[in-house]
């Protein structure tokens, strides 16, 4: 939202301080100006220039050579415009001035005239849309003088970041009611130039209403629940006053012509949308409001643009055809021309649902939609409307035929809401007075209608209609008016909740501090994924190239693992845990379950001048699986390669996890729960699934679905520190390739009876002296009592049991 600082202290009596200070001020109040600008700007070398004489140029037909004063002398200059006369202002560039665009003025020969500067139109200066002629400037100026001060260019634009709730904020109106406490405590609309005072007569009705030669009718009340016209006849067609058009240059907004202007002047100042009708041009003098027929297949809307109809759509028509797209675009059929001379102003309540369906059906944002998808004002209707009117008849001339049409067939009732102080306490932490309270809200433009003990009865204006419902809503307003700064850094009593988090969130939080110890940073990728990616198809998607919910969590962490490659990352290490969808049939809702998932590239540690640098591989992928399978599944999932190599690899279960298709199946990991149902994998990403830079190594990857019903924490157990030494065991083993080495570990846990405490693998060898088949596997087993320091021979009893069932059950022997 650009806003103009001129023309919101001419709105609020008494308002003070730079464009910088104010924003800060609303920067405080919850609406943050990203930047200050000024309509000015790039126009510092134009001035004021007066033209003594235009002549018609001896050698070209279409150029006049002119005398102008620009202040430093009478220069020659060559003008193409038709409409440069003798005695009148322009806006001149000197030799060596700059226009907007760096286009730097030089001195030239045009058909062999000298030609010292130029006379500039609206276009050129980047402040309006026409360029057939100069800009001519109306009143009294003096030749040299600055052209942004002469026409007020010199005002400061804030553009406002306004949040999607606060459709109030939309206007000058709006942004005075935040600052009014800066000035007086109120808000007043400009007064405008030549504007009479008039009284206005309305004629209502639910379902028609008609008057001077005008019938309205709504047929959807509930897309438009009001609408009001009103008819000016006589009106001339021309470019606005210089006050109107420096009000909307200071707000961002190119002029037009004066009807126009007028519109966009109370867009501006009330965030109420309006649009002019030419008269003429409307078949039958009949405004109908209904929804697109199916015979209405396209329209041409004011940008030349014909727009596909759907039967959903809101369409305002006259007794023949559709003028408009309601809340959206006027229609090149009835638009105002220069040869307009009746109006017929519309100022309309729509429902900002519908209005947000068509426009992006359409593909296309207008200052109106834009407003009419946050919310106007439904009770300042009458207020806009009558003060479009002042405008137009201050511009434009006419005279107002007849009463002010209104049909409403459902008006609207503005609401009470109880506003208790204690529980402004409660909430904010600070007591606060009925009086202050008052203070902070009535220049928002709520009334306190009473008070009962200590609940204060507020009134909620219509322009706050749609984001303040309720008590609560009533507090924030307290809380950021009072000032977020203002309150105390030190937290007041509190009380704990007495209800548990969701288990599931536990191990989330736990999933999370494994991770983050392991070196790896959590990300958040969005939920919707392109085609192939997901089965769950969005009705109205954000985007096109991504209409579905996604199944997986990798894909989306793969693209960001090569976004970071593409910027020079060599190690990344990234998990995230989400939401994941799968289709649950016709009719029904999709199934969610949450997932983890991680990928991982690079080395295994910084690289460092005292050793050699080793890349991750598939033993620390092997770790990383186990570690969160184990903290996902107490009841000790399994980990263990797929046994055939394939990625088809599924339980019975027909819910359990296939493996995802961008894993290496002769390299996966499988994790099974205790109950043999598959539900997760983990291994090595194909380099055909992610497009990887030539010096990029492997990259591993592991996605887990997690249990919806996570079983409680065991609860932690304390164990005392031995007290007695441990004696240690190194077998050498010679085990065959195609036994695991995780099944012999187990088998020696089961035999090593109740004083084994540990196992180690620490070293595998292949090679002289072992034959092909079999590989050499070092174990290393500590042994110790709680209860004595054992013996040499309890320990070799031990040894020899494990060694016997090894060569027993697996064909493992010791080796030499």
């Amino acid at each position: 939202m650009n806003v103009s600082t001129r023309w919101l202290k001419d709105m609020v009596p008494g308002l003070a301080g730079t464009p910088e200070e104010l924003s800060v001020h609303l920067a405080l109040r919850g609406a943050p100006v990203e930047e200050i600008s000024s309509p000015g700007d790039g126009l510092a070398d134009i001035v004021i220039g007066k033209v003594l004489k235009a002549e018609q140029h001896p050698n070209a037909d279409r150029l006049k050579v002119c005398e102008v004063d620009g202040g430093d002398g009478i220069v020659q200059v060559v003008c193409g415009a038709p409409n440069v006369t003798a005695d009148r202002y322009y806006p001149f560039a000197p030799i060596g001035s700059l226009l907007p665009g760096d286009f730097k003025i030089k001195k030239a020969k045009i058909r062999g005239e000298l030609s010292q500067g130029m006379l500039c139109s609206a276009r050129e200066l980047g402040l309006g849309v026409e360029h057939d002629g100069i800009l001519e400037l109306s009143g009294s100026f003096t030749p040299g003088e600055t052209f942004v001060a002469a026409l007020g260019l010199d005002d400061a634009t804030l553009d406002v970041e306004i949040t999607s709730n606060r459709g109030d904020l939309l206007s000058h109106a709006g942004i005075a009611r935040e600052l009014a406490s800066e000035g007086a405590g109120e808000v007043r609309l400009v007064d405008l130039p030549g504007a009479d005072e008039s009284e206005f007569v309305y004629v209502s009705d639910p379902a028609e209403v008609a008057g001077a030669g005008v019938t309205i009718r709504i047929e959807d009340p509930d897309l438009c629940s009001r609408y009001l016209g009103a008819v000016i006849r006589g009106v001339k067609i021309r470019s606005s006053p210089a006050w109107l058009q420096e009000r909307l240059r200071g707000a961002g907004a190119r002029p037009i012509n004066n009807v126009v202007d007028a519109t966009n002047y109370v867009l501006l100042e009330l965030g109420q949308p309006m649009h002019a009708f030419d008269m003429k041009r409307l078949g039958g003098s009949a405004i109908n409001v209904r929804r697109a027929s199916a015979s209405e297949a396209a329209f041409t809307t004011l940008d030349g643009e014909s727009r596909k109809l759907t039967s959903d759509m809101l369409l305002i028509c006259d007794a023949e055809q559709p003028v408009a797209i309601g809340g959206v675009m006027g229609g090149q059929n009835s638009e105002v021309e220069d040869e307009t001379t009746d109006l017929l102003l519309e100022c309309a309540l729509f429902d900002p649902k519908s209005i947000r369906k068509t426009r992006k059906a359409l593909v296309m944002s207008t200052d109106a939609s834009y407003r009419y998808e946050r919310g106007v004002d439904p009770d300042g209707m009458r207020k806009a409307m009558e003060r479009c009117i002042a405008v137009v008849l201050a511009t434009a001339g006419g005279e107002v035929d007849g009463p002010i049409l209104d049909c409403c067939p459902r008006p609207f009732e503005t609401q009470l809401v109880d506003l208790r102080l204690s529980r402004i306490q409660h909430l904010l932490g600070i007591p606060f007075e009925s009086a202050y309270v008052r203070e902070l809200l009535e220049p928002l433009g709520f009334v306190v209608e009473g008070e009962l003990d200590g609940v204060l009865h507020v009134r909620v204006p219509g322009f706050r209609s749609y984001d303040v419902t309720r008590e609560v809503d009533l507090i924030e307003e307290v809380a950021r008016t009072h000032g977020f700064d203002r309150f105390p850094e030190t937290l007041g009593p509190q009380r704990p909740g007495n209800v548990p988090d969701h288990p599931l969130f536990l191990l989330e939080d736990q999933l999370r501090a494994s991770l983050a110890a392991a070196g790896l940073f959590e990300a958040h990728t969005p939920a919707f994924a392109p085609p192939g990616e997901g089965d769950v198809e969005v009705a109205n998607p954000l985007a096109t190239t991504e209409p579905f919910m996604r199944s997986r969590m990798l894909p989306a962490l793969l693209r960001r693992l090569e976004y970071n490659l593409a910027h020079g990352n060599r190690d990344v290490r990234l998990f995230e845990i989400g939401t994941t969808f799968r289709s649950a049939g016709k009719g029904n809702p999709p199934g969610e379950a949450t997932h983890i998932a991680a990928v991982l590239t690079g080395l295994r540690e910084p690289s460092h001048w005292s050793r050699e640098d080793e890349p991750l591989a598939i033993w620390d992928l092997k770790v990383l699986v186990e570690d969160t399978a184990a903290i996902a599944y107490q009841e000790g999932p399994e980990v263990a390669p797929a046994s055939d190599g394939a990625l088809t690899l599924q339980a019975p279960d027909p819910n359990a996890m296939v493996a995802p298709p961008q894993l290496d199946g002769a390299q996966t990991l499988v994790v099974r729960t205790g109950g043999g149902q598959v539900v997760g994998h983990g291994g090595r990403v194909l380099a055909d699934a992610v497009d990887l830079p030539v010096w990029a190594g492997e990259v591993w990857a592991l996605e887990i679905v997690l249990p919806a019903e996570p079983a409680p924490a065991n609860a932690p157990t304390d164990v005392p520190l031995p007290q007695f030494p441990a004696s240690e065991r190194d077998l050498s083993l010679l085990v065959p390739e195609t036994l695991a080495a995780g099944d012999v570990t187990a088998r020696i846990k089961e035999v090593g009876g109740k004083d084994l405490e540990a196992v180690d693998l620490f070293d595998v060898y292949t090679g002289e002296g072992v034959q092909d088949g079999v590989r050499s596997v070092a174990f290393r087993l500590r042994f110790r009592s709680p209860k004595r320091t054992l013996k040499d021979k309890d320990v070799d009893k031990s040894v020899k049991a494990v060694l016997k069932r090894l060569e027993e059950d697996l064909g493992v022997r010791a080796r030499g």
